[in-house]
């Protein structure tokens, strides 16, 4: 059962079981009659191969409260991207799909990389940047709402409650987080958020002492969740990550950005199972191990920002206090999961801590002798402003795609 727990810092609204998800949709096809809600779903192509994307278009077609859904296809050559638009075909809705890697939004990304304005390397973080490029460019939406593609315990009831207080008029909310507790088959998952996010922001706040910024990273219940919702009106200012510290990228400019009584966290599943990542103890550049550095990076750039020193020194310290208070949790979520019937392995709990302590340091390296790295994408604006008809020119070549 939920309680109704408040930190304080972040709103959070909990699901207590008294109202249902049909209440609530139908209310929000009530508020979606004056605020549009687009969708955008990043997807690889080979997520279409996988029965958890099936299940989500399912769900998405009775969703009558989405005005558009727009999706970022990554990975698809020109059959593959024709197989797309046949698979999305049975949504009602408006939809569009943004072929990534076509000759039409490939030219006009060669040219904003040639003026420096273009993302990185492809990933997730560059997917989403497109596909909000693309959504400020249609001027047809109030309320933007993003998730994955390979959530397999999929239920429109969870983008429902994500949705609904932003575009609740009632309320102030400009900027919704999604939370659930990560439990399946039996077990207790979210490894990166339980043995990493949650001792690490501890540790800072130890070793760099209080921090308004940390109090509210704390507030968030799953804050990797890849679930959110906001208003259309912030996004030209939202600076997305390009590497995978998107969740915690996101967050940190939401902070900069809004004030904290405009954020919430909602509670949208009773469980949440994805495609899981393997812990990648051998390639640093891959999986849990390339997530758990880059979070770190992302925060300690954050920290930065605000006034906090680092040393080589720090980065120990932040290590050994970071090791010690990750073991005591191990401990805490064993004697949690034991009671309520879970699986948790202690062995490979203790790896994963053991991994995340040396790339803790390693980030912290890495920060110290590259202080100028900046995975951020430029926003929106300042892409504007530098070309004033590539928003144009994208919704066009989106257009051309799907004719």
């Amino acid at each position: 059962m939920a309680d109704y727990h408040q930190t304080g810092n972040v709103a959070t609204l909990h699901n207590l079981g008294s109202v249902s998800a049909s209440v609530l949709e139908r209310q929000l096809e009530s508020f979606a009659e004056r605020r549009k809600i687009t969708l955008i779903l990043p997807s690889l192509y080979s997520e279409l191969e996988a029965p958890a994307l099936d299940a989500i278009v399912e769900a998405l077609a009775g969703a009558r409260y989405i005005n558009h859904i727009v999706i970022g296809l990554d990975r698809a050559d020109e059959a593959q991207f024709r197989h797309a638009r046949r698979f999305f075909a049975r949504l009602p809705q408006q939809h569009s799909i943004l072929w990534n890697d076509g000759p039409r939004l490939g030219t006009i990304h060669r040219r904003l990389a040639d003026a420096g304005l273009a993302a990185g390397e492809p990933g997730k973080g560059r997917n989403v940047w497109y596909c909000i490029g693309y959504t400020l460019a249609c001027q047809d939406s109030d309320v933007v709402a993003l998730h994955d593609c390979d959530i397999t315990t999929y239920s429109r009831d969870m983008l429902t409650r994500l949705v609904y207080p932003v575009a609740n008029p009632a309320f102030s909310y400009q900027f919704a987080k999604g939370y659930y507790p990560r439990i399946a088959d039996g077990r207790l998952n979210g490894r990166v958020t339980r043995l990493l996010v949650t001792p690490v922001l501890k540790a800072l706040q130890k070793t760099c002492g209080q921090s308004d910024y940390l109090d509210y990273l704390q507030a968030f219940r799953y804050p990797l969740a890849g679930e959110f919702a906001m208003r259309t009106s912030i996004l030209p200012n939202m600076r997305i990550p390009s590497d995978w510290g998107l969740e915690i990228g996101v967050l940190s400019e939401v902070a900069r950005n809004l004030s904290r009584h405009a954020v919430c966290q909602v509670d949208i599943a009773d469980s949440y199972d994805h495609k899981h990542q393997p812990l990648s103890e051998a390639d640093a550049s891959a999986g849990l191990s390339r997530m758990s550095t880059d979070i770190c990076k992302a925060l300690f750039r954050k920290l930065a920002t605000e006034g906090a020193v680092f040393s080589h020194e720090t980065f120990r310290t932040i290590k050994a206090t970071y090791y010690r208070i990750a073991l005591d949790m191990i401990e805490m979520y064993y004697n949690d999961a034991m009671m309520n019937g879970l699986r948790v392995d202690r062995h490979t709990e203790e790896q994963a801590v053991e991994l995340f302590a040396a790339n803790l340091v390693e980030a912290g390296h890495t920060f110290i002798e590259n202080p100028m790295e900046t995975p951020f994408i430029p926003n929106w604006s300042r892409v504007q402003s530098a070309d004033p008809d590539v928003l144009r020119e994208i919704r066009e070549a989106v257009l051309a795609d799907n004719a």
